[in-house]
């Protein structure tokens, strides 16, 4: 089964992200649970979390579908003391949270060196950063996102990210998120089912789709290998819409939150729509 939706608003609380993932016919859903460019926010109330917990019920929504992404504040592979300190404390906080409304992921950007630190360096601090947050608190998969390699951002090769796992000690408690558009920015070819084919056989080799824990399905302005972050809409960039065909196909992809972050919200429940078909499942009503 394929869990197919989108990243939504939780403006108003955090309680609207699975009334606005319904909304657009999503089977997941990736949401905020604070404010994404605020290092602090107001602690959850009981009611935020039970109000949260009633609406994902309502609306079928289990902890498997669902993959909240911490703030873009946060760099757990700071170079400098104090700044690490500050970005892993919040990065505890976005755990607590999750941690709180029951949820057992958190998806993270890995971090970066800022030319202040070698590399290996940074992998290391961004491997004890999750260790520290394990500590902290139970039950919560931290999950690596891939970046497009952009500036002093780690995690755009796929060896790094293994570099970080190999340094948690919890490894059952760390996945990784695959986003199309950064895979393919870094230059990982996703052009056609055979270039998919070979490009997640490296992934599989250097990784495991053991550590498979989510997706973020996004085609991309930016070119192979460019190392643009820039995302399209489903069919309209340089990966093919043969790809995002080839990925409903495959069963390695099922039972994870497939999130589009594609660039036209207006549009998310027809490319949701379409995926679905791809996959071979039915459309769900929107609410």
């Amino acid at each position: 089964m394929k869990y197919i939706g989108a990243h939504v608003s939780a403006a108003g609380g955090v309680a609207n992200a699975p009334v606005n993932a319904a909304a657009i016919g999503a089977t997941a859903f990736a949401f905020f649970t604070k404010n994404q460019r605020q290092w602090k926010a107001k602690p959850l109330t009981e009611k935020d979390i039970d109000d949260f917990k009633a609406a994902c019920e309502q609306y079928g929504f289990t902890p498997a579908q669902i993959l909240p992404h911490d703030s873009y504040l946060i760099n757990p592979g700071h170079p400098e003391d104090e700044a690490l300190a500050k970005s892993r404390t919040a990065f505890n906080d976005e755990m607590l949270r999750c941690h709180q409304l029951g949820l057992h992921l958190l998806n993270f950007h890995p971090g970066s060196h800022l030319k202040k630190i070698e590399k290996e360096a940074c992998l290391a601090r961004i491997a004890e950063s999750v260790n520290l947050a394990h500590e902290e608190v139970p039950d919560v998969c931290t999950v690596i996102e891939n970046t497009a390699g952009q500036g002093t951002n780690l995690g755009w090769r796929l060896e790094e990210i293994a570099a970080i796992i190999d340094g948690v000690k919890e490894k059952e408690r760390v996945g990784v998120c695959i986003d199309t558009c950064h895979f393919f920015a870094a230059g990982y070819d996703l052009t056609s089912a055979k270039a998919c084919t070979k490009s997640f056989a490296e992934f599989d080799r250097i990784i495991g789709f053991k550590y498979l824990k989510g997706m973020h399905l996004n085609d991309a302005k930016s070119t192979l290998g460019s190392h643009v972050d820039r995302h399209d809409s489903i069919g309209k960039g340089n990966i093919s819409a043969e790809c995002f065909r080839w990925l409903m196909a495959d069963s390695r992809f099922d039972g994870i939150p497939l999130v589009l972050e594609t660039v036209e919200p207006k549009i998310w429940p027809q490319e949701i729509a379409q995926l679905k078909r791809w996959a071979g499942q039915p459309p769900l009503s929107t609410q």
